[in-house]
């Protein structure tokens, strides 16, 4: 969950981050986590079908038996498979292990289905998809008062970085634990007040996790939530840690590129032309920096080759898997809910099997989604350009007979 808890779900610059630190730079997708991790609150959720929605039904007047299912931000229209788009050409096994993931930690739904899918891990693609359309029946989502059923996918990613565990040689700027008494939700010190009160200075003393060379750098981790840093131990050895995200000071966050626009310094805001600014004006950094108040942070995970293979936990509270996790409005689409993913743009064409198992603060509406893409520079790249229409299917499970 970007700012989250992964990257969870990110706050970019302005057309898309990196490229990516310029959507965010521009407005926030920000992951914070919106409700507990893994939670699956039964009164928010529709039934299956057959039985009654959690808050409301409207008959269907398509050609599929069965209801029309309400979220309070969507509604979910009962279609055939035929509808979704790719079925039988996506590799099922590499959603499966995102399926994996999403049952170490199910919601009451789906946990009666995770027998059968832990069996089906080492079934293939046509026993798969076989047993998809047997269990579980596709709604087409749409917004809660009808419209149209396309919206917008962008994508996330989890950066990569140099740090120190001890300041020096360039490596000054530092990332921070959580101070002693942050009350979430009050507001602390801003990030200016951080650097210039001796009380904010007093607080974070003692807290220093990692430096990095770059302040911009920093915050843009702090946008994502999370990141993969090689440290260089003070004996010179080094080691890859993953940090987590462990809080926030508890104040808005203001876009950096939104500011360079209102003030006339830019026309462009995206990472280029962001990162153009800042190498003519250097000595303004510290200004730029201070026009976003939220000051985010973390705390240090081990990353062996297992989980170096997956993301960091987003909201459901598991690892994301790229290409097959993605951040959702919770309020329209429950974690854990497999989705089929339809998307078409000038980066990718994507009709596949993804599982809701994130969210960020500007993921919001019906036919939204952020796209988990991985980690270092080529997936920050790809998220940094990836803004195009979309269209999703929720895959829930069949009333038993």
């Amino acid at each position: 969950m970007r700012t989250g808890n992964a990257l969870r779900a990110w706050p970019l610059f302005v057309g898309r981050p990196l490229a990516a630190l310029a959507l965010a730079l521009l407005g926030a997708c920000g992951s914070v986590p919106v409700s507990a991790p893994g939670t699956d609150a039964p009164q928010a959720l529709p039934a299956p079908v057959g039985g009654a929605p959690a808050t409301g039904v409207t008959p269907v007047d398509a050609g599929v038996a069965g209801p029309v299912l309400t979220q309070r931000n969507s509604r979910w229209v009962p279609v055939s498979w035929a509808e979704l788009p790719g079925l039988n050409g996506d590799a099922l096994f590499e959603a499966w292990n995102a399926w994996l993931k999403s049952c170490e930690r199910p919601g009451v739904v789906f946990a009666p289905l995770c027998p059968e899918v832990r069996r089906l891990s080492i079934g293939d693609a046509a026993a798969q998809r076989d047993w998809l359309q047997s269990r579980l029946q596709p709604y087409r989502v749409e917004p809660l008062q009808g419209g149209s059923a396309s919206g917008l996918l962008t994508a996330y990613f989890e950066p990569e970085m140099l740090a120190r565990r001890q300041p020096g040689d360039g490596f000054t700027t530092p990332l921070y634990l959580a101070p002693d008494g942050l009350i979430p939700g009050k507001p602390w010190f801003t990030r200016r007040e951080a650097d210039t009160l001796a009380p904010a200075q007093a607080a974070l003393r003692g807290r220093e996790l990692l430096y990095l060379a770059d302040p911009v750098d920093a915050m843009l981790l702090q946008i994502q939530g999370s990141g993969r840093l090689r440290v260089t131990e003070p004996d010179g050895r080094q080691r890859l840690v993953r940090l987590a995200y462990a809080g926030h000071n508890g104040q808005p966050y203001q876009s950096i590129g939104r500011w360079l626009l209102d003030q006339g310094e830019l026309r462009d805001a995206s990472w280029p032309g962001i990162r153009a600014w800042i190498s003519r004006n250097p000595q303004r950094v510290t200004e730029l920096l201070w026009q976003n108040p939220r000051l985010v942070f973390f705390k240090e995970e081990a990353l062996g080759d297992f989980d170096a293979g997956f993301g960091p936990r987003g909201a459901q509270g598991v690892p994301l898997t790229p290409g097959r996790s993605i951040a959702v409005d919770p309020q329209s689409i429950p974690y854990g809910t497999p989705v089929w993913l339809a998307s078409e743009g000038p980066q990718l064409t994507l009709q596949k099997l993804v599982l809701a198992q994130d969210t960020g603060s500007a993921i919001v509406g019906a036919v939204r989604a952020d796209y988990f893409v991985g980690w270092g520079a080529q997936a920050g790249e790809l998220a940094g350009r990836l803004k195009q229409p979309l269209r999703l299917w929720v895959l829930w499970p069949k009333a038993q007979q």
